[in-house]
């Protein structure tokens, strides 16, 4: 394959998608002859950098590629760890165009540039204005991006709190055993009052908390975009009004509702719905190093890293990019294309069908065409097989670009998409892919769905283990 000048080997394709251009493949021929030092640091909450370096050709012949390559990695990097200010050290050129492209004006002030919606997300999760900064090496800034260590702990009593969008779950842990869990439905994405998510909330950890003698500690699982304890964005409260005083009773709801419990002093953390995802499959698995991706409504991930720890990062992979062909279908909410959400969900089944040759009721929801697409499947239809063995296709190319970023050696897949035959084909083939394509990651990287040793610690238990206790 050859893309802006690069030439690169790629033995399997996915059957249904022949311009799919994977990012990873294509990254290392790039890399091999770029010889021009460039660094990248990208600057979040409290002071914390991560910095990458890497290389441009620099020649105008190239410049094309150069381009493509560090705005398609600002971008992942962007997704990935989060960030409010990108610095950029060794292409002024690439950087002052980078500035163009990330402009939001509200209220048609201005013309926004190519990546509004970036800069609006980061600019509402870190309450800060978004920019990219060029600058030279003496203001440069100094990496400062160390691991937080939450979760594993599972002495004393504790509640252990998951807030789905259509049910919220709660347990009563004891020393690692559940005593008490229930699934309450709930109305979260449909409710404009933040004291209705409020009450429900306070409602479920008291009644963890009857069922214990104590309440040592408070663990939260819940979807969005976290600083600290508080959501900044997340589905769960996409009706609530952006105003600064409502919006402050959603970032601290969680910590009042936890000073409800005992007396007012209890231990509460906060963590993504994924991360608690990956802690939970690493406490199962008793391995660190752990990546989890739930293919479901759209993708979500989450991280552990060797030292048992998460990162603090976004792990927002569903805007961050895989595909590089410049005929990808666009995300209908970030408008960029080629990113993870239509490669690993139900909308990656729903994009392939027409290309398989199967016809789906536009008046079907997602979910129930991706179910029509699995009844096919469980029936052995060519046409569903061409589907699941495309995604496990995609999948097998993006774990070589995940690993990049991630060090990975458990990657645990679930979700909606990977049930019934759909999945276990989606497994094969990215197996077959890396085994292929990748060997030596191969050899480093098991994928595999959740067994019943990595289902034996649930959502909600692992939520329960993530704050240290106040009493042992």
């Amino acid at each position: 394959m050859n893309y802006l000048g690069i030439s690169f080997d790629v033995k399997n394709m996915p059957e249904l998608d022949p311009d799919f251009i994977p990012f990873g493949p294509w990254m290392d021929a790039y890399l091999k002859g770029a010889k021009q030092p460039i660094s990248i640091a990208v600057e979040r909450d409290h002071g914390k950098i991560t910095v990458r370096h890497a290389c441009i050709y620099g020649t105008p012949d190239m410049a094309e590629a150069d381009f493509r390559f560090v705005e398609r990695y600002v971008k992942f990097l962007l997704w990935s760890i989060g960030g409010f200010r990108v610095y950029i050290c060794g292409a002024s050129h690439i950087a002052k165009e980078l500035q163009r492209q990330y402009v939001y004006f509200e209220n048609g002030e201005g013309e926004n540039g190519k990546r509004w919606f970036d800069v609006q997300f980061m600019s509402d999760v870190f309450e800060n204005g978004f920019e990219i900064v060029d600058c030279g090496q003496e203001d440069f800034p100094i990496e400062n991006d160390d691991s937080v260590s939450v979760g594993g702990h599972l002495e004393g009593c504790r509640i252990g709190f998951d807030a789905g969008g259509s049910d919220r779950k709660v347990s009563a842990v004891v020393d690692g055993k559940t005593v008490y869990s229930e699934e309450v439905v709930w109305h979260p994405k449909t409710v404009s009052d933040p004291q209705y998510h409020y009450d429900e909330i306070v409602s479920a950890f008291r009644t963890a908390a009857s069922k214990m003698p104590r309440v040592d500690g408070i663990g939260v699982s819940t979807a969005g975009v976290l600083i600290g304890n508080a959501p900044m964005v997340s589905s769960l409260f996409i009706q609530v009004p952006r105003e600064k005083t409502v919006r402050k009773l959603v970032h601290t709801i969680f910590d009042r509702a936890a000073a409800e419990i005992g007396d007012g002093t209890v231990p509460i953390v906060v963590a993504n719905d994924g991360d608690v995802t990956a802690l939970a499959g690493a406490m199962g698995l008793g391995a660190t190093a752990v990546m989890g991706i739930a293919m479901g409504t759209s993708e979500a991930a989450g991280y552990v890293d060797r030292k048992g720890n998460v990162l603090g990062w976004f792990n927002e992979l569903a805007f961050a990019p895989v595909d590089l062909s410049e005929s990808a279908m666009e995300d209908e909410w970030s408008f960029d294309i080629g990113v993870g959400c239509k490669y690993f969900s139900q909308d990656a089944v729903i994009k392939l069908a027409p290309a398989a040759g199967i016809a789906l009721d536009e008046a079907m929801t997602p979910a129930e065409k991706l179910k029509a697409v699995q009844e096919l499947m469980e029936q052995d239809d060519p046409r569903a097989v061409k589907i699941f063995r495309s995604i496990g296709c995609y999948l097998g190319h993006t774990m070589d670009l995940y690993s990049r970023f991630y060090d990975v050696e458990h990657m645990i897949v679930l979700g909606r998409v990977m049930s019934g035959k759909g999945g276990d084909t989606i497994l094969a083939e990215c197996n077959r892919v890396l085994a292929e394509e990748y060997p030596q990651l191969a050899k480093k990287m098991v994928v595999m769905l959740p067994d019943e040793k990595t289902r034996r610690v649930g959502q909600s238990v692992a939520a329960a283990s993530l704050p240290e206790a106040r009493h042992a």
